[in-house]
């Protein structure tokens, strides 16, 4: 352990950090959890896509939705990939080490993971753009879409395991005295983590059409039947998939090292009485989804945030073993560039804010003044 701490230590960036490490693990934790928000969406919305779209055959309302949610997976796809460009270099920062080096390992794997995302994005908006046309045909597109978004979620949950497990590179990278620099294999794939983190993707998307069925509510030209439908069908998903998460929520747990003490970590029982007042709140909103759409969305904004907190308390956890914390990078304050990425962030939220308010009051039926 002595000589991988040393190694991995002297892995790091001579130059340091431009700021404290802190502040990149705090934004880290809440650009993942933005970025995993809408991965869900895309996940269980393209997954929901293609049900509505065998099922619509017979029945109309999932025929319309299964529309619905294939332009919105087009949409969702693009901002988890804006969005996930953030936690990543901020990963690249304070865990450059680790991350480099399971992208080593795993090369041809690294590289196909942006085939992979690309190949399901086309995909995905020739399903949206073309099932119009001839709806028995383009299923097809879709079931290539939901392939590719599986592939994707076993490559970097892979490295991501693979990248707390430094133990174990010199076995993945030798070959008795020869190395394994192919990096065709994933070396390390935990199904009970990945199935955590795939899973709430139809909570989310169940919680995402309460939302749907609760913003065009005050349309008049919508079928308030079918919006009804939709805010309890969602309720419903949201429901039934949030139990499931805690059942492989445990089962992750039980592959966690238990010399890590991980079961008693307060960050795990903070994020586990969310989970609880989650649950909670979806089973009341059952009666009336679109009204509870609103307080059921932020609950499970937090959640989804405890659990993103969780996730790098975990990794801390791990990473103790060797000796390696972030907060003993070499730090080298450059204000300028600090200030700089921050005048830009707000600037953008400014700029961003104003179409987003007017496209959401135009989405609703509202004029800009205020008035229907």
């Amino acid at each position: 352990m002595t000589n991988m701490a040393t190694i991995l230590n002297s892995m790091r960036d001579p130059m340091g950090v431009p700021f404290y490490p802190w502040m990149f693990q705090a934004l880290m934790v809440l650009t993942f959890a933005l970025h995993i928000i809408f991965v869900n969406l895309v996940i269980g919305g393209a997954s929901l896509a293609m049900y509505g779209h065998i099922k619509g055959k017979e029945e109309p309302k999932w025929k319309r939705l299964s529309a619905t949610l294939a332009r919105a997976s087009t949409v969702n796809l693009s901002l988890a990939i804006v969005l996930g460009v953030a936690p990543l270099l901020f990963v690249q920062v304070i865990y450059d080490p680790f991350w480099y080096f399971s992208n080593v390992l795993s090369g041809w794997w690294a590289m196909g993971f942006l085939l992979f995302i690309c190949i399901a994005f086309l995909a995905l908006y020739v399903f949206y753009l073309k099932r119009g046309e001839n709806i028995e045909g383009y299923g097809f597109f879709g079931a290539i879409a939901l392939v590719m978004l599986a592939l994707t979620a076993i490559t970097i949950s892979a490295l991501s395991v693979q990248s707390l497990h430094p133990e174990k590179w010199d076995s993945w990278y030798l070959i008795g005295k020869h190395m394994n620099t192919a990096g065709t294999a994933l070396h390390d794939l935990n199904i009970a983590r990945l199935l955590h983190f795939i899973v709430p993707s139809f909570a989310i998307t169940g919680i995402f059409l309460m939302l749907y069925s609760w913003y065009f509510e005050p349309r008049k030209d919508f079928d308030h039947e079918y919006l009804t439908w939709v805010g309890k069908t969602g309720a419903k998903l949201a429901l039934y998939f949030t139990l499931l998460q805690i059942v492989v929520g445990v089962w992750w747990l039980l592959t966690i090292p238990k010399n890590l003490d991980f079961l008693t970590n307060p960050a795990l029982l903070g994020g586990a009485a969310v989970g609880v007042v989650t649950l909670v709140i979806l089973v009341g909103a059952q009666k009336n989804p679109q009204k509870q759409a609103i307080p059921v969305a932020f609950v499970a904004f937090l959640a989804v945030l405890a659990m993103s907190i969780t996730r790098e308390v975990l990794r801390m956890e791990y990473l103790g073993k060797f000796n390696y914390s972030i907060y003993t990078y070499k730090l080298n304050l450059d204000w300028g560039s600090t200030f700089l990425f921050f005048a830009t962030f707000v600037m953008g939220l400014i700029v961003i804010s104003y179409p987003i308010i007017i496209a959401f009051k135009l989405g609703r039926g509202t004029d800009v003044t205020g008035g229907e």
